[in-house]
């Protein structure tokens, strides 16, 4: 048995699903008011000069602070379901299930939160490591609960969940800078589905 991991926006997907997250659990107000507060963070990312972790802390912040968890959580699982579901890569469920039929480990690793990425994983039976928010008390704080799962967190958490030892083969797949660190524990690298040395 093998191990491959799957970066899961831009390599299972065709897009990023963060920003369709937010828009399908955050009211219009809300958006509104966020589009143009935290408009410089989304510009700077664009250009390349602010990190996605730095724009995906913003936006929890302000969107998710002092929201019910099991609301947010069942409209991510909505989403999932009936906009992420159709965002999905047929090379990606086509590879996926290769390594399935050979009978291996699969575990999709990601940036993405849990409060929708479980919902598409667990359907597809899918193992994975994530990004979770902070809930106290059934309210959401708008922190990380540890940290964002990219970069150099992937392969951390992967180590900590993981003992690569006991695979001959890992395979990783990945389509940003974000995924690199991820690339670098493989045998086998996929980035952007184009096999690297």
């Amino acid at each position: 048995m093998d191990l491959a991991l799957f970066d899961f926006d831009g390599t299972i997907t065709f897009d990023e699903t963060f920003p369709g997250f937010v828009r399908a659990t955050v009211d219009r107000r809300t958006l509104a008011l966020g589009q143009v507060l935290l408009a410089p963070y989304v510009v700077g990312y664009k250009l390349g000069v602010v990190s996605g972790l730095t724009v995906r802390k913003r936006i929890v912040a302000f969107a998710y602070r002092g929201r019910p968890e099991h609301e947010v959580r069942a409209a991510g699982a909505r989403h999932a379901r009936e906009v992420v579901a159709r965002q999905i890569r047929p090379e990606a469920l086509e590879r996926i299930q290769w390594h399935r039929q050979r009978g291996d480990r699969v575990v999709v690793v990601t940036a993405s939160l849990d409060l929708f990425v479980a919902a598409w994983c667990e359907d597809q039976g899918l193992e994975f490591i994530c990004s979770y928010l902070e809930s106290r008390d059934g309210v959401l704080t708008g922190r990380y609960r540890d940290r964002d799962c990219c970069g150099p967190e992937k392969p951390r958490r992967v180590r900590e969940r993981i003992d690569l030892g006991d695979y001959a083969t890992v395979y990783a797949y990945g389509d940003t800078v974000e995924d690199l660190d991820l690339l670098d524990l493989a045998h086998r690298k996929y980035y952007r589905w184009q096999e690297v040395a």
